[in-house]
């Protein structure tokens, strides 16, 4: 199955070598002009959309629309970028990936392998099956609601109501997939709702065996299902570590907001965090913030820093995949009511990054340090 990439710009030269480049991803490429960029995503609803800033009011406006326009559907918005100094600009207007000119065969297809791999993540996260079984919702503190599930997909679902439900309430979601056996009873968010009672819930907080379950029955009831590829390999390295928090030099660095799994291995200890790209410096790293929802999962890291600690010299291995394009999960500091957090320097800094130059982060970040940053490869 192709994907499809809409790229606006007016440079000859860039848009030949992301054609290439993209088809090599199995993305096929429309490209048009700034004032044509509206009609264009309406009629090709592509998966991502490149935007050249080499005109920066018009690249703005076209980005602008792209967000509006998205009808729900999560678009991987590129920016082409001549300023390094805009960075943080773009990226405020919507931007998800940075790639700086002039372009090149090389730093385009490193460039762009964090994006396409994403771009196929959300293919299959948007997928929905129709289906209908009965719902109990519960909010905090109310009465059970009876609704009718209509469609379901991995991490989200379309309902019906007894009663209209309000927006972002927090509600308890109970069913039974169709099979009979399946129960599922999970936090759930009212995403959107309509006075006849129809609603979206975002399904939050989910545990791994209930996310797998919920993936595993969209795929094999979906009647057109992308291809199951491969993440691709993105050489990194892990500079520095925290309970709360890490930072990732690698060439191909998600977006900021983006959720993403982090598998950390040393030695016979491994271990598993789930994380949210806090900050982006595009070519160089990612600045990622740990998901505190459970005692657990911060234990785990804990213990991971301690071994490691322990093995002067020790190089953790590290593999990063992406989850979604924007983080579903808890990501609230941990609290003396759950867990004993002692100060995390490198998470307050992840969490004021928007104040700070990348120079300056990284410059904030080595004093930190102290001491032989953590290594790996």
């Amino acid at each position: 199955m192709m994907f499809q990439a809409l790229l606006v710009s007016k440079d000859d030269a860039a848009a030949d070598i992301l054609t290439q480049v993209l088809a090599g991803f199995d993305v096929a490429v429309v490209c048009c002009g700034y004032e044509d960029a509206a009609r264009q995503f309406c009629e090709q609803k592509p998966d991502t959309v490149i935007v050249d800033f080499d005109e920066a009011r018009d690249a703005a406006g076209v980005l602008q629309s792209v967000c509006q326009s998205s009808n729900g559907k999560r678009v991987v918005a590129v920016v082409l970028l001549s300023d390094k100094a805009k960075v943080r600009e773009v990226i405020g207007q919507g931007a998800n990936f940075v790639l700086y000119k002039p372009i090149s065969d090389k730093s385009a297809e490193t460039s762009l392998r964090a994006a396409i791999s994403l771009v196929r993540r959300e293919r299959r996260r948007s997928l929905r099956v129709a289906v209908q079984v009965p719902v109990q919702l519960q909010a905090e503190g109310g009465p059970a609601v009876e609704a009718i599930l209509l469609d379901l997909s991995e991490d989200g679902m379309d309902i019906l109501a007894a009663q209209p439900l309000s927006p972002p309430a927090p509600i308890r979601v109970s069913f039974t997939l169709p099979d009979g056996k399946t129960e599922i009873n999970v936090q759930g968010k009212v995403a959107w709702a309509n006075p006849n009672g129809q609603a979206g819930v975002q399904l939050v907080e989910l545990p791994e065996d209930v996310r797998r379950t919920l993936r595993t029955w969209v795929a094999a009831n979906a009647p057109e299902l992308p291809p199951q590829d491969p993440d691709p390999e993105m050489p990194c390295k892990l500079t520095d570590l925290s309970s709360g928090g890490c930072y990732v030099e690698t060439e191909s660095p998600f977006p900021e907001g983006s959720g993403i799994t982090l598998g950390l291995k040393v030695e016979e200890l491994q271990t598993e965090a789930v994380g949210k790209v806090r900050v982006m410096h595009p070519g160089f790293g990612m600045g990622i913030e740990f998901a505190s929802g459970t005692a657990e999962r911060y234990d785990a890291v804990a213990r991971f820093i301690e071994f490691l600690t322990s093995r002067p010299g020790a190089s953790p291995q590290l593999v990063i995949s992406p989850r979604a394009l924007t983080a579903a999960e808890n990501y609230d500091v941990p609290t003396a009511d759950n867990i004993e957090a002692p100060e995390d320097a490198l998470l307050q800094l992840l969490q004021r990054h928007e104040s700070l130059s990348q120079e300056e982060f990284l410059q904030e970040l080595r004093q930190q340090r102290g001491s032989e940053p953590v290594a790996s490869e």
